[in-house]
């Protein structure tokens, strides 16, 4: 959790001050670890729950704030977005059934929440990217009114010294200028902790590297942003260059961006890989609450080491490294932040089993693993996981593997045995891991997410099959099922969709556009080779200047036909937004007599919206 009491890192005073007390908080690290101060036991679990706040008809609300107020419950704190929300789980000791009571204790706060929107008129949703968010959700508009965000808005603007350029590109093609981070808060996930030994840790960070791609393609499920078909996770490729600092023009500065995978592995102890992000990223932030650490220690208590954890906090590695007090003693873990959230309770739990299982089971044949494997295969792993999922093949110990058979023949039998070393009791053990057994067999979130899109399709808009698959997820996130049992559904089925329907629903975004100065001949044949009836005209910038319909060229007569569009075109157009009820385009039409409506946004044309549309 972020903290809220910051703001930017502008004069030469103020990044001085900070950057003598990041310099105390490292020294003051490696004395806890000569020290023997960290604390080695017990090891401890911990999760982060982010989740989706939605109206009745599942697109994104702007009530978190309302909702977090009304929950009254200090586990809940806020994210970026005002459609976000995060739970903060208690810390729990590793073994027995810890599994089982982090799940119940998340049920029973998700349950809170749920009954709290309910009051508001929302929902919540678990998912690791909302199918219904739309552009206009990444506005500023949308920004949690806290300063932590406006400020690291701020800060990352002045650093980039130009918008972000978003380009992800799958089956479809994401490409987007947009000139805020507030991209960051399309995406949601489940960040599990696991406690480290101080002895141990670079050792198990870089173990936590290696497994992380095959971890990854199982629990994918956010396949869809804006409407198209991206990644697996998406996530991955989102947030990577939604929250980057680096321009084309200075990219030499800062080789990777804020948000990354690594490129090599770790060596040394925890406070060297605190220094190689310093050394890489400059600070951001800064806040009028930093102690002298060595002196706190001087004084016999623990430091909280405020300004390393601030710096920290705007490096956002998939595996991050965290340092925490708790109970007056320090300690160490390593965040998994790449699992994404949903799109069951019961199967971010599993996730979780999965890769605790798995970081405790490491074989002694795989440890020392950044001397037994190259990093740029683990790396490739990693972002082959994100673009494919289940279909990855994975480098791994040197051989050509398939995610199916290294999970089935590899991964669960570790993880197993790292899950009985901890002394988790075997109902849990079978429970969870067979979860991700039975999805290796069958599929995940996001062949799931994938599969009823396409089916949809056939027969309902884009914007009617992504409503439909959110209210089909929020139906079943907290029932028995998980998702590799999950069907293609009935989209007729009882899913309670507010039927509110505006323009959006009904309007056709496929169309096929001609330009001013094209030729009246050409367009004329491309209306009678595809049956179009209507064809929007542009210029040069995508702006909406007329409309031809084949009305236009009946009345032409003999004219001829070497003549230009804009020669015939109708400019004295009729349009409607996007976001108008249905109601009122069909009253518009009616009242004009015509049988087209051109959807735009101040002049840009978004698509059109004709009678047999409706």
């Amino acid at each position: 959790m972020g903290r809220l009491d910051v703001k930017q890192l502008k004069s030469s005073k103020d990044k001085a001050l900070y950057v003598h007390h990041l310099v105390k908080d490292l020294e003051a690290l490696d004395l806890m670890l000569n020290n023997g101060l960290i604390e080695e036991e017990p090891i401890r679990i911990g999760a982060e729950q982010e989740f989706c706040v939605t109206h009745k008809d599942f697109f994104p609300n702007n009530n978190s704030i309302e909702i977090l107020e009304a929950i009254n419950d200090s586990h809940f704190t806020t994210e970026i977005g005002k459609y976000n929300l995060e739970i903060n789980s208690d810390p729990l000791e590793l073994g027995s059934d810890c599994f089982s009571k982090l799940h119940l204790q998340i049920k029973v706060l998700l349950n809170k929440a749920k009954k709290t929107a309910k009051t508001k008129n929302s929902k919540i949703v678990l998912t690791g990217i909302l199918p219904t968010l739309r552009s206009m959700h990444i506005k500023d508009d949308y920004m949690t009114e806290k300063p932590r965000y406006f400020v690291l808005n701020k800060a990352l603007k002045s650093s980039r010294l130009e918008p972000f350029h978003i380009h992800i590109k799958g089956v479809d093609e994401l490409n987007l200028i947009h000139d805020s981070v507030m991209l960051e808060a399309c995406n949601t996930s489940f960040q599990t902790h696991l406690q480290i030994k101080p002895n141990e840790f670079v050792e198990k960070y870089n173990w936590a590297q290696a497994i992380a791609g095959p971890v990854l393609s199982s629990c994918a499920n956010s396949p869809i942003l804006f409407g198209r078909e991206l990644w697996a996770e998406t996530r991955i490729a989102l947030f990577t260059q939604s929250i980057d600092t680096r321009t084309n023009s200075f990219i030499h500065n800062e080789k990777e961006s804020r948000v990354s995978f690594g490129s090599d592995w770790e060596k040394g102890t925890v406070t060297d890989i605190f220094k190689n992000h310093i050394s890489h990223f400059r600070s951001l932030l800064t806040s009028n609450e930093h102690d002298d650490s060595i002196e706190v220690l001087k004084n016999g208590d623990i430091p909280k080491l405020k300004a390393l954890q601030l710096h920290n906090g705007t490096v956002y590695k998939w595996n991050r490294v965290c340092y925490g007090v708790g109970g007056g003693k320090p300690h160490l873990r390593i965040e998994c932040r790449y699992i994404p959230s949903g799109p069951t309770l019961t199967d971010e739990i599993a996730n979780m089993a999965f890769w605790v299982g798995l970081m405790l089971g490491q074989p002694e044949a795989y440890k020392g693993i950044h001397n037994k494997m190259d990093f740029k295969d683990i790396k490739s792993n990693f972002f082959k996981a994100a673009r494919t999922g289940m279909e990855t093949q994975f480098v791994w110990n040197n051989e050509l593997i398939t995610a199916k058979d290294l999970i089935l023949e590899e991964f669960i039998p570790m993880a197993k045995k790292g899950l009985e070393k901890a002394n988790i009791n075997a109902t849990d053990i079978t429970k969870y891991l067979s979860i991700i057994e039975d999805r290796a067999k069958s599929k995940n979130g996001s062949q799931w997410i994938v599969d009823n899109f396409r089916n949809l399709q056939k027969n309902k808009t884009n914007f009617e099959a992504l409503q439909n698959i959110t209210a089909y997820m929020y139906k079943h996130q907290f029932k028995d099922k998980t998702v590799d049992q999950w069907e293609l559904f009935n989209p007729d089925e009882n899913l309670k969709i507010d039927v509110s329907r505006i323009v959006k629903h009904n309007m056709n975004s496929k169309m096929i556009l001609v330009e001013q100065k094209d030729s009246l001949e050409l367009v004329l044949n491309i209306m009678k080779w595809k049956n179009i009836h209507h064809l929007p005209v542009i210029n040069s910038k995508k702006e909406l200047k007329g409309l031809l319909t084949w009305t236009d060229l009946i009345k032409l007569g003999d004219l001829d036909l070497k003549s230009q569009v804009k020669d015939v075109m109708t400019t004295d157009l009729i349009t409607i937004s996007q976001e108008a009820p249905l109601e009122d385009a069909k009253s518009l039409m009616k009242k004009h007599k015509i049988n087209c409506l051109p959807v735009v946004r101040n002049k840009e044309l978004l698509g059109i919206l004709t009678t047999k549309d409706l």
